[in-house]
């Protein structure tokens, strides 16, 4: 089959007075072909006969069941045997929906790119790679929020990516940025969605979460199941962060790393040109974003705000974290509210403060305050027992003669 421009050559040569034979041998195919278009005097579309096929009329369904079944054609061919009463080999559906599977692909693949006005929302993730710390590989899981309008983020790193990290993360953020977004965007991840259901979108996000997310005044919502990029602005930021700041770095200590990821956000994340923005992320927060978001209020951190009751127990002491802090001993018995906040253990019973402590970071270890045992009366002492004074080993000794005279009658 000769293409459009062949078709043209042959028209152009006729016009020069060449005659089909020698068009044809110019353009290599046979005398009848060039014949036929010529006269014609255009393009002939190829038209060969088509054979009948098995599957003729039934492209709407195929398709319908091809979407339905999410690409699987074997079982659109069960379908097909079971509804149509047509019996066909997987090669003959696979042929027939080859044409679909790309568009099912091209559909999978598809994002929308939206925007969210100054202050809304807040995308986070974690990330995870091997980095050099003293000396050892350590394994490093990198905390990543991502301002949703200026592109502005925040890193952090953690030794674990359990819920503490991903709070302790969401507050160093927000204490970086000086304020809270509307809502937070967040992954699948087990320590802050207990359930997510692909078909109808019904979210069970943590208890621990809810709260947190009502202490700090935002809205938590999840990505879709298995589309992370539907938090893009975070997933970019991750690979971001994994291949400019630490990529090819080792550092001498923990703090040393979080120092120059401190120093990477500030010197070098912040003030580049952004590819999408084409702006500077600092320069837009500070022009648009930063007035949109809701003030920290001079909160203190969610994890270090906690209100218990413990019961006092007869060493004058209550029991927190597997720590003791002593008490007024006038208490024991007593039930107390244990306040846990800023480092601080504050202690109050019947609305009163009985006792200040600092917060003990480790386990199994106890905080005394003398004065709470003020007054405690002390156990009368004891007399101690007389011991007899020793007799003399002399005295001890009586001769036999005696016994024989109170007895009577010899040995």
């Amino acid at each position: 089959m000769r293409t459009p421009d062949d078709v043209a050559v042959m028209l152009g040569l006729r016009a020069l007075g060449w005659g089909s034979r020698r068009i044809a041998a110019e353009l290599g195919c046979s005398r009848n072909t060039v014949r036929r278009h010529l006269e014609v005097g255009s393009w002939l579309e190829y038209g060969g006969s088509r054979r009948s096929r098995v599957l003729d009329g039934l492209e709407d369904w195929l398709a319908e069941r091809f979407r339905r079944h999410c690409g699987n054609a074997d079982v659109v061919r069960q379908d097909l045997a079971r509804e149509h009463g047509l019996v066909v080999s997987l090669r003959t559906i696979e042929r027939a929906v080859a044409p679909l599977r790309q568009g099912l692909r091209a559909e999978a693949k598809a994002t929308v790119r939206f925007e969210t006005p100054p202050g809304h929302q807040l995308q986070i993730d974690f990330g995870e790679l091997r980095c050099l710390i003293g000396g050892t590989m350590t394994r490093l899981f990198l905390f990543v929020a991502t301002l949703g309008y200026s592109r502005r983020c925040y890193v952090q790193a953690f030794t674990h990516e359990r819920q503490a990290a991903w709070l302790d993360g969401m507050e160093g953020a927000f204490a970086h940025f000086g304020g809270v977004t509307e809502e937070v965007l967040v992954d699948n991840a087990r320590a802050l969605v207990d359930r997510h259901d692909a078909a109808t979108r019904e979210v069970s996000f943590n208890a621990r979460l809810h709260a947190f997310s009502r202490y700090w005044g935002f809205r938590p919502r999840a990505c879709a199941p298995y589309r992370a990029r539907t938090k893009g602005k975070d997933e970019r930021g991750v690979g971001y962060v994994k291949g400019n700041a630490l990529a090819g770095h080792s550092f001498g200590s923990w703090a040393e790393l979080e120092a120059h990821l401190a120093w990477w956000v500030r010197e070098v994340a912040d003030v580049r040109e952004h590819g999408t923005t084409g702006e500077a992320p600092l320069l837009r927060f500070r022009r648009d974003e930063a007035r949109a978001l809701r003030p920290l209020a001079g909160r203190p951190p969610f994890r270090q705000l906690r209100e218990v009751v413990r019961r006092v127990h007869t060493d004058c002491a209550i029991e927190l974290d597997s720590n003791a802090y002593s008490v007024p001993w006038r208490l024991i018995g007593e039930t107390v509210r244990v306040e846990l906040a800023g480092g601080r253990v504050i202690i109050r019973h019947d609305g009163r403060e009985v006792a200040v402590h600092p917060e003990l970071a480790g386990r199994r270890q106890r905080v005394v305050d003398p004065a709470h045992y003020a007054g405690l009366t002390q156990p009368r002492p004891v007399a101690p027992v007389e011991t007899p004074a020793p007799v003399p080993a002399a005295e001890l000794l009586r001769p036999l003669a005696d016994y024989e005279r109170l007895l009577g009658g010899g040995w």
